[in-house]
């Protein structure tokens, strides 16, 4: 695969995160991508869909170990604690269907 065709999948995966995840804060849901945090996470997640190693388990130890600096830089906290189960299981749902139309 040549690095354009992955910027490409890149991007395209960052659009499916930034739109099916968001972070729960104080009962504001804020969608990944208006976070800014769609096109690195992709970045993270891609190589999980094309080694196709994507499973429940594994996109939890991957957010759990993705960190979101809070407050200017402040606290970091792991994304996994900001983002509702119900919304992670939307994002595996989506992931999953992206690995399949691919």
């Amino acid at each position: 695969m040549t690095l354009s065709a992955s910027s490409q999948e890149i991007e395209k995966l960052a659009a499916v995160i930034g739109e099916s995840a968001y972070v729960d804060v104080a009962k504001w849901h804020l969608y990944l991508n208006d976070a800014k945090l769609h096109v690195p996470l992709a970045e993270q997640v891609y190589p999980l869909l094309q080694d196709d190693r994507l499973t429940l388990e594994a996109l939890r130890s991957l957010l759990s170990h993705y960190l979101v600096p809070l407050g200017g830089g402040q606290r970091q906290i792991p994304l996994l604690d900001l983002i509702p189960s119900s919304c992670l299981s939307q994002l595996y749902a989506a992931l999953g269907d992206y690995q399949h139309q691919r």
